[in-house]
């Protein structure tokens, strides 16, 4: 994606100050709603909160439990979002009467109305798009950049070549063994310590896995030797690492974390659906 010029920064940043949507000032500009969510997010501008007015929130209360969603955020001329965080600190949920009803649109198979029998696939019914093989469809540029069949791995534009070796996520040395573009490209590596140790054994038996002894993990390959490593069974690994060989102080400081990291989570799913 090319850089955003002062013309498009500018759009932006207005649309912003006029509280209109990221989708919305994508569609103008051209771009995806995504980059211009994350462009603003490092230049510190954000879409003003909208506040609702003690009447605002009586006519949610009142009107939520029995209407459309969408159609009470339009007639408020607020965001949808607005409705729903709104919503759910007012402790508000769709009645029963309002589900059960074709006004929520919900799929009933007890209960189907006229217009769910008229739009549906009928028997003998051809799909418009049988026969037509996915490589065909390509509109626009999409056949320019498309990876063409029998293409060697090595013409892409990041390829690394057969043992490359590099630190992965988990902070473990890993060397490329294969160019074979039916395997994934997370399995075109392997371990270190593991080709090690199959180097000098053979194939790592089912259910078993080659780990480094306590105290010697390293991504020096020169000092992945294979008095560095040895061979367990995948119940005593998860014996090892089992949070209950911790301290009880410790222990809890893994529980906190990973409660924090799910709320962490969620609220940035939250702003993604905002933004949207």
């Amino acid at each position: 994606m090319s850089r955003y010029t002062p013309d498009e920064m500018r759009v932006i940043r207005d649309g912003i100050a006029a509280a209109r949507s990221f989708s919305a000032i994508g569609r103008e500009l051209g771009r995806d709603r995504r980059s211009i969510a994350r462009r603003s997010r490092e230049l510190g501008w954000h879409k003003p909160r909208e506040k609702l007015t003690p009447e605002q929130l009586a006519r949610i209360r009142a009107e939520y439990p029995d209407q459309l969603t969408a159609d009470l955020a339009t007639a408020m001329g607020v965001s949808l979002p607005t409705i729903y965080n709104a919503a759910h600190r007012l402790g508000l949920k769709k009645s029963a009467a309002f589900l059960a009803s074709d006004r929520s649109r919900r799929i009933n198979r007890a209960h189907q109305t006229p217009a769910m029998i008229a739009t549906r696939f009928q028997k003998g019914l051809v799909p418009h798009n049988k026969g037509v093989r996915r490589p065909g469809w390509s509109p626009g540029r999409m056949s320019e950049t498309q990876f063409k069949s029998g293409r060697p791995a090595s013409e892409s534009r990041n390829y690394l070549p057969i043992g490359t070796v590099r630190i992965c996520a988990d902070g473990y040395l890993e060397r490329k063994v294969t160019d074979d573009q039916s395997i994934v490209p997370a399995r075109r590596w392997t371990g270190v310590h593991r080709l090690v140790w199959e180097a000098t054994n053979g194939p790592v038996p089912a259910g078993h896995v080659v780990v480094f002894r306590p105290g010697r993990v390293t991504t020096e390959e020169a000092q992945i030797t294979l008095d560095a490593i040895e061979l367990v069974t995948r119940a005593e690994l998860m014996r090892r690492n089992t949070i209950h060989n911790l301290p009880p102080e410790l222990a809890d400081v893994c529980r906190l974390r990973g409660r924090l990291v799910r709320q962490i989570n969620k609220r940035s799913r939250q702003h993604e659906e905002q933004d949207r």
